[in-house]
């Protein structure tokens, strides 16, 4: 291990901390979403979700003298990227109007297996066929979720399949470009893109009259929740990057699954929502498939790092 690894990796209980932190902000920016759904425009709440992010980090960025310019094949990555989370953040907004907010972040968890096929089928990672089965368990677990969901509203219900997709390609730029790019920099370029990119849709969909883009006068309470989610989804994304400074990603990559209990509890708290008895099955299967491929690529970790490294042939005694 490097000195700056050791050095960023010396204080888990923060990392650990920090993620926990994460894991119990991101269910409740995205109740406050579901709290907000049919009250205002979607392009609003999603525009003044990026706006926020963009002006809370500025700040930050500039005192920290982080770099801000971006060229040629990364500006081409992010601007992707920040697309996929415009239409990410839409689609998962949008279902939140429709399922339970345990059933829609359960679904949406499927993501990782997502990850794992892509990594095999497109970036050529290895991937054996334990994982492999996992993915297939884990997916089989998620259309318990969906099952019941499905019944009950209809298409809807599909759309945090749609958000898990987007988001692997998301996580799939995001390794294109991490190393070339600060996380809290490019987070704060990526709100103001955004927000670029919005404000003349918004202005084209309410010129035409097409609900979802439309400009409308909050209240004042809804202008505070609104404000709320911006806040706290810049806040999730912050404490989730600072986590990996602090802990290895082995430690917190199952703690990510936490959400799933978090967002029930905040979901009964705020809705009365519970999952019923096949979606909680779902759940558990989904749970445990994700656990199973975090622990199998540990150990395969670590199984590489105790090879031996082959050695270089002893010189020719003179």
């Amino acid at each position: 291990m490097t000195q700056a690894t050791s050095t960023t990796h010396d204080r888990p209980l923060l990392g650990i901390a920090l993620m926990l932190g994460f894991c119990l902000a991101a269910p409740l920016g995205d109740a406050l979403a579901k709290l907000l759904y049919g009250t205002l425009p979607l392009g609003m709440l999603i525009l003044a979700r990026f706006a926020i992010q963009g002006f809370l980090l500025a700040p930050l960025v500039a005192a920290s003298g982080r770099p801000w310019r971006l060229r040629g094949r990364v500006l081409g990555l992010v601007l992707w990227r920040t697309l996929l989370h415009i239409l990410g953040i839409g689609m998962m907004f949008t279902a939140l109007g429709f399922l339970p907010l345990a059933d829609a972040i359960a679904i949406a968890f499927v993501m990782p297996f997502i990850m794992l096929l892509l990594g095999k089928y497109v970036l050529n990672e290895q991937v054996g066929p334990r994982r492999l089965i996992a993915c297939v368990v884990g997916f089989i677990g998620t259309l318990l979720v969906i099952q019941p969901s499905f019944a009950e509203v209809g298409w809807p219900a599909l759309l945090p399949l749609g958000v898990a997709v987007i988001f692997a390609l998301f996580m799939l730029a995001t390794r294109q470009i991490a190393k070339q790019t600060d996380p809290i920099a490019l987070q704060a370029v990526s709100g103001f893109i955004a927000t670029a990119a919005l404000l003349p849709l918004m202005v084209v969909g309410h010129a035409v009259g097409f609900e979802p883009l439309q400009f409308a006068q909050p209240t004042t309470t809804d202008l505070w929740l609104v404000i709320a989610i911006g806040v706290i989804g810049t806040v999730a994304h912050l404490m989730m990057t600072w986590s990996l400074r602090y802990a290895p990603s082995t430690t917190l990559a199952p703690m990510q699954y936490l959400e799933i209990p978090f967002a029930t509890v905040i979901g009964w708290l705020i809705f009365k929502d519970l999952p019923n008895g096949l979606a909680a099955v779902g759940i558990l299967i989904t749970l445990g498939a994700g656990l199973y491929i975090i622990w199998r690529e540990q150990a395969t970790q670590r199984k590489q790092t105790a090879r031996p490294q082959p050695q270089s042939p002893a010189p020719p005694v003179a």
